[in-house]
């Protein structure tokens, strides 16, 4: 079998890979529920790819991921429900729908018009649905999200209909109570304390959001240095043929600070 650009080949091995006493014993064995974790890691792998700016790997967690979208979409093929080409269709047509200033007469022509009229399409999609007069305003923020892009989602949609603060700072000041809860509960139970800590999370995704910043990415910059720094913790003390496990905090604070300020 030779590999191609084609993306008909690839439904075909997809295809292929899912007949029964002829296909693969472990794709066979797969369900929606089975791949959906995979399809998740897919996804922060090409993130992670990104953030790294290695476009060749890139290339290939694009692939991983093109391939989670084939696999449910043959799935649903074999149950009858829809095809890749539905999966398509339904995309291009609702590309053209949310874009009538490149498609239609509308002339919006900033990012943040732009946004504005993708929401504003958005909304009028899911009025139309029969089941829109049993949602409420936070209804369709999927559980399965990562915890930060969840909270960041609930408070844009409860901030559409003036639940919110106006000023970041006043975000700030509820940042700084949730810190002194935590405080508080210290003296008490540790799970208190625990507790507490989820409303200084979803305080802090709060601010993020009022900065128009990404509280995911901004979480994965940090992670990201500090290994960088935690990195040149361990080459520094490995120049003095220590390990961190036998060095004291003192020094390795030194040694934290010190890569700090090469940066």
């Amino acid at each position: 079998m030779t590999p191609s650009r084609d993306i008909g080949r690839l439904i075909e091995i997809m295809a292929a890979l899912r007949t029964p006493q002829t296909g693969c014993p472990w794709d066979l064995a797969q369900n929606f529920a089975s791949i959906a974790p995979y399809t998740v890691e897919e996804a922060y792998e090409v993130a992670d790819a990104i953030a790294r700016n290695d476009l060749g790997d890139l290339k290939e967690e694009l692939g991983d991921l093109l391939l989670q979208v084939v696999f449910h979409a043959r799935m649903a093929e074999e149950l009858d429900a829809f095809d890749f080409g539905d999966v398509v269709r339904g995309l291009t047509e609702k590309l053209i729908r949310r874009h009538p200033h490149v498609f239609g007469d509308e002339r919006s022509q900033t990012p943040q018009a732009v946004e504005g009229l993708w929401e504003r399409i958005k909304a009028q999609e899911k009025s139309t649905r029969a089941d829109r007069a049993r949602e409420g305003t936070l209804a369709g923020v999927p559980l399965a999200l990562p915890a930060l892009t969840r909270a960041l989602k609930l408070q844009a949609k409860a901030s559409k209909v003036g639940f919110d603060w106006n000023d970041p700072r006043a975000v700030l000041r509820k940042i700084r109570e949730e810190a002194d809860e935590i405080e508080a509960a210290l003296d008490g139970e540790p799970a208190n304390a625990a507790m507490e800590i989820g409303d200084l999370l979803f305080a802090a995704v709060n601010l993020a959001r009022h900065l128009r910043a990404n509280p995911e990415a901004l979480l994965r910059q940090t992670n990201q240095k500090f290994e960088r720094r935690f990195a040149a913790i361990e080459h520094a003390l490995a120049e003095q043929g220590k390990t961190p496990q036998y060095a004291t905090l003192a020094e390795m604070d030194a040694l934290w600070e010190e890569a700090k300020a090469r940066e």
